[in-house]
């Protein structure tokens, strides 16, 4: 059963590698309209877009939609696609 009262909020900053901007956005745009489909999955947007990074907003119902989440193949085919796009690792942070 999933708590609503307690979701879980995280913040995903992605930075691309130089001129790979366009193609990290098409990837995030694919994976948004995959993802906000999965159970759970209350937000997943881009909040922040510049040059020199991308903010992605979620918001999961439970810890147990997350990890689904994690596993499933959105989030993999969007691993895979920006393993060779992003100047650094994917940054996660939990917000609340």
């Amino acid at each position: 059963m999933t708590d609503a009262t307690n979701p879980i909020e995280l913040r995903a900053t992605l930075v691309p590698n130089p001129g790979e901007r366009t193609r990290v956005r098409l990837a995030l745009d694919i994976a948004v309209e995959q993802v906000l489909a999965e159970p759970g999955c209350l937000r997943y947007e881009v909040v922040e877009d510049s040059e020199q990074e991308i903010v992605l907003a979620e918001r999961w119902a439970s810890k147990e939609d997350l990890d689904r989440h994690a596993r499933g193949p959105a989030f993999q085919d969007l691993q895979e696609s920006l393993s060779a796009l992003l100047a650094e690792p994917l940054k996660v942070e939990q917000v609340r």
